[in-house]
């Protein structure tokens, strides 16, 4: 087993907890940015989904 974090759950995580992309703590244009971005993106863009169906 790996302890290795991984970004993409990191990055869904940290939408979970109201941190906003721009927190994102790898490097621009490494491999694990556009992973963390991916998990952020999920789970922040399934929030405004629901956001938007409740006005």
């Amino acid at each position: 087993m790996t302890t290795d974090p991984d970004p993409y759950e990191q990055g869904q995580r940290a939408a979970r907890e109201n941190i906003p992309a721009e927190g994102n703590p790898y490097q621009d244009g490494s491999q694990e940015h556009s992973l963390w971005a991916a998990g952020h993106e999920e789970v922040a863009g399934a929030a405004e989904a629901d956001e938007s169906e409740d006005t």
